[in-house]
């Protein structure tokens, strides 16, 4: 039916294009159904928009409305950055005889390539959702698509587009899923100037349309994903992704020969806290420290909620020492947050004391490192809490009682 829709009002002259088009809409669609990661999705459907065996524009960008729905970021671009790179890579392709199937299937070669400039210039556009920002945001804001194909037109792009991607004449078509529109993408012929027609913006706005649903599809997975990697309370790395991240940081540990430590943190005196203000406060009181753990961590700790009251912290290419300088600032930051919250009577402020043990001295697996982090925290309890304690093979004398919490 579709097929019959498209050829009717175009006549038989047009019939071979569309069902081209038809055919290239089939395989994209195809091959977008076998990844369910975003940037995959990003990358073949800006391939398909792009390749000369695939709708051949010059080059075409993507854009997705941030979470907060407030601006749109620019998440990948694929084409030349110049008339003489374009040739390059069209004469490649060529001489290649390289298919459409090819070219989807060459996303971790793209990966593994350095970032081209285009690429690395969508990546750095933002632009707030508001009707003074020109074409893009308008995209959006109106849900339809757009033509730059005049001058008069040009002026109501927005300078952002124009000096960081260098395009004059253009089309946008919104990207969408159901009623709601994700993003956008934006299509140029820069470098042979073919003007890009009524027919063009037909078969990019059903292209955008599938590809909104693919990556609404993937979007969900992502966050399916990612939920089941975290803790709901705390939003931190749960138990299950620490292991899995303490085990593959231990391997690169053992291969580079470098230092790697482990922060056990327990918060102290959190029972009577819990039990006197109640499991709702306490669990703000839980969210507060996670909170203050994963924003003053260093860029590269992986920061995990261990359970109940306990946190940990891997701390990669770490020597003990500067562990315990780390651990010790976040300790008396985290004194400070509660230094100042009205307690009841009899009930301490609530504090951490903090456990570490370090790669390869205290340890060479997971397990171990943990267990014995785990008993230098122990040792900082037993010291009056509120403390920093460092292991050593001298404290597993004193754990008369002491049983492993894995």
């Amino acid at each position: 039916m579709l097929v019959m829709a498209l050829l009717n009002p175009l006549g038989r002259g047009d019939s071979e294009r569309i069902k081209r088009e038809l055919s290239i809409l089939y395989e994209v669609s195809n091959a977008m159904r076998t990844t369910l990661k975003l940037d995959h999705i990003f990358y073949m459907i800006l391939t398909a928009l792009t390749s000369h065996e695939g709708l051949g524009f010059n080059r075409a960008m993507l854009f997705l409305v941030s979470e907060k729905s407030d601006f749109l970021e620019g998440k990948m671009g694929i084409g030349p950055h110049s008339g003489e790179e374009a040739d390059r890579i069209w004469k490649g392709i060529e001489e290649a005889k390289l298919s459409l199937e090819d070219l989807l299937n060459s996303y971790d070669k793209f990966k593994r390539d350095p970032e081209s400039k285009l690429n690395a210039m969508v990546k750095s556009v933002k632009i707030a959702l508001t009707e003074d920002m020109g074409i893009l945001a308008l995209t959006i804001l109106e849900g339809m698509p757009f033509e730059v194909t005049t001058d008069e037109a040009k002026k109501k792009v927005s300078p952002i587009i124009q000096n960081n991607l260098n395009t004059e004449y253009f089309v946008t078509v919104p990207l969408k899923s159901k009623n709601k529109t994700l993003g956008a993408i934006l299509v140029d012929n820069i470098f042979t100037k073919k003007p890009i027609t009524k027919s063009d913006m037909r078969i990019l706005t059903m292209f955008a349309n599938h590809a909104g649903l693919a990556i609404e599809n993937s979007r969900l997975y992502e966050e399916t994903e990612y939920l089941s990697k975290t803790d709901w309370l705390t939003k931190l790395w749960n138990s299950g992704e620490l292991r899995k991240k303490l085990e593959k940081e231990l391997g690169i540990s053992r291969v580079t020969d470098k230092n790697l430590s482990v922060l056990m943190i327990d918060i102290d005196n959190f029972k009577p806290y819990n039990d006197s203000v109640g499991h709702q406060e306490g669990d703000e009181a839980i969210k507060t420290i996670a909170s203050h753990l994963g924003s003053k961590s260093r860029k590269a700790d992986f920061v995990a909620r261990y359970g109940g009251e306990e946190f940990t912290i891997i701390m990669p290419n770490t020597p003990k020492q500067v562990a315990a300088t780390i651990a010790e600032r976040l300790r008396k930051e985290i004194a400070g947050l509660f230094a100042q919250t009205e307690v009841p009577k009899g009930i301490p402020h609530l504090t951490v004391s903090i456990g570490i043990s370090t790669f390869p001295y205290d340890g060479g697996d997971k397990d171990n490192l943990i267990h014995r982090a785990d008993i230098a925290l122990y040792e900082a309890k037993k010291q009056g809490k509120n403390k920093v304690c460092t292991y050593n093979p001298r404290l597993k004398k004193g754990l008369f009682g002491f049983k492993k919490r894995y």
